[in-house]
């Protein structure tokens, strides 16, 4: 006879991993089993910007991140801050005075959303807080609109001369997601979780419901019996749902990022995460234009690329490291597979640099000698509206966890309560429908989709 799981998880990033510990330590389940083709939390989990945000278009979206957000201080407050954990804020900048008044439309909107207060600043003597350390108790939320030049300047005087409005958005900072993840895994472990180093081939299902997983291991297949599945395979999401013959709507995108040595200080170590909110046109020469006008794969540099340009600092005491982020290329919304090791590109970094020199013009002073960079990267997994899917699949047993494109370590706490609240059958939370799988079979939902505006996606 097989031996038998309460419930099988397949994938130990930091979705999966957040699930078992729900389960196991919040709802005392026993035989909760995590299955992993690699190491946990290798795969995508460590390759994003730490970094989390109730600074959402979406209000359900700012709903969830705000639940996500009180487990994550809850975490942080129970283990002498081990995931070290700040609400420095996201700061956007702005040379476009257009921009700033939609910015000052979008704050408000958010503010009615549950985002917090909206602080208008255009005069010199303003009072105006800055980012906090790693208390984030002492933080503000909300979030802070400057449009006096002379304030700007005072408090950041590291940005492009020509910026004309700030936002800072503040309950938004970063965290170790490694700490958390393994903070996480710990303790489930402890309550009981068992993880097998495997791949799942396949899900048994009889009868509209499933009933086992078939693991192919280092030591050869073993079968599982279980009433429970879950699809938290990240950037696999797709082809495991193939397994349960349910076709998610999803595809992946490649996002890079680069880390370098910013000897020169032009990011200050205190500063929030940095966002150039216009987009970027370089400044080539006349020669360097013809050149990159003559070869159709560089022609795109000629001209203007996208806004979003971010970068912060990272690591403390004396590190003098910065990472640096950019979306740049368009992205196919038919891509499903994921291809690993990811792909990289050589030319991202100096791309990234010279965009980020947009609103900081000090870096430009390491582009005659490009520093050395470390680059890596992981999938976006989207859903076409940017939401997540949590809930269950049409085969009874089988749920999803998944499509956090991009902002999975900062939803994790507050995705794995919502899905284990659908597995236990415990109460939702009014945001449930919100990211339930079967939204997309609501056709007032698909015509909403087609008028869906802004994603809330850096």
């Amino acid at each position: 006879m097989a031996p038998t799981a309460t419930i099988v998880i397949c994938g130990a990033g930091i979705a999966g991993v957040a699930l078992a510990h729900q389960l196991a330590v919040t709802h005392k389940w026993r035989d909760v089993t995590l299955v992993e083709a690699g190491d946990p939390l290798a795969l995508t989990s460590d390759k994003s910007t730490e970094c989390y945000r109730n600074w959402w278009p979406d209000a359900a979206m700012v709903a969830l991140m705000n639940r996500s957000i009180d487990r994550l201080e809850e975490l942080a407050s129970a283990s002498a801050n081990r995931i070290r954990l700040n609400r420095r804020g996201y700061l956007y900048a702005t040379a476009n005075e257009g921009r700033a008044a939609q910015w000052r439309a979008q704050a408000e909107q958010a503010a009615r959303n549950g985002a917090g207060p909206l602080r208008i600043h255009d005069r010199a003597t303003d009072d105006y807080q800055p980012s906090a350390g790693h208390d984030w108790r002492a933080a503000p939320d909300g979030a802070d609109l400057l449009l006096n030049p002379d304030l700007i300047r005072r408090h950041f005087p590291a940005l492009n001369p020509a910026t004309v409005a700030v936002l800072h958005t503040r309950r938004c900072g970063w965290l170790s997601a490694q700490q958390l993840g393994a903070m996480l895994l710990e303790e489930a472990r402890a309550a009981g979780v068992k993880l097998i180093r495997g791949q799942v081939t396949a899900v048994t299902h009889t009868g509209g419901r499933v009933s086992g997983v078939t693991i192919a291991t280092p030591g050869g297949t073993q079968q599982l019996a279980t009433p429970r599945f879950v699809n938290a395979a990240g950037p696999h999401l797709a082809t495991v749902g193939d397994l349960l013959g349910v076709e998610l709507p999803v595809h992946n995108q490649l996002h890079l990022k680069a880390a370098f040595a910013d000897p020169l200080g032009i990011v200050p170590r205190h500063a929030p995460l940095l966002i150039w909110g216009d987009p970027v046109q370089f400044d080539w020469s006349d020669e360097e234009r013809e050149e990159l006008l003559a070869d159709p794969a560089t022609a795109w540099l000629a001209g203007p690329l996208p806004a979003g340009v971010h970068c912060r600092p990272e690591g403390e005491g004396g590190s003098q490291q910065v990472l640096v982020l950019w979306d740049y290329h368009p992205h196919d919304p038919t891509a499903r597979a994921a291809r690993f090791p990811v792909p990289l590109d050589d030319s991202f970094f100096e791309i990234a640099l010279r965009g980020m020199a947009e609103m900081l013009p000090g870096l430009r002073a390491y582009l005659d000698r490009l520093p050395r960079a470390y680059l890596d990267g992981g999938y976006y997994t989207c859903t076409p509206e940017n939401r997540p899917l949590i809930g269950p699949l049409p085969i009874e047993g089988a749920f999803v966890i998944g499509a956090l494109a991009g902002y999975g370590i900062m939803a994790a706490p507050a995705a794995a309560e919502l899905l284990a609240a659908h597995i236990t059958g415990t109460p939702l939370p009014g945001y449930a429908a919100a990211f339930h799988p079967a939204r997309y079979a609501d056709p007032a939902y698909r015509a909403q989709l087609a008028q869906w505006g802004e994603t809330g996606q850096l």
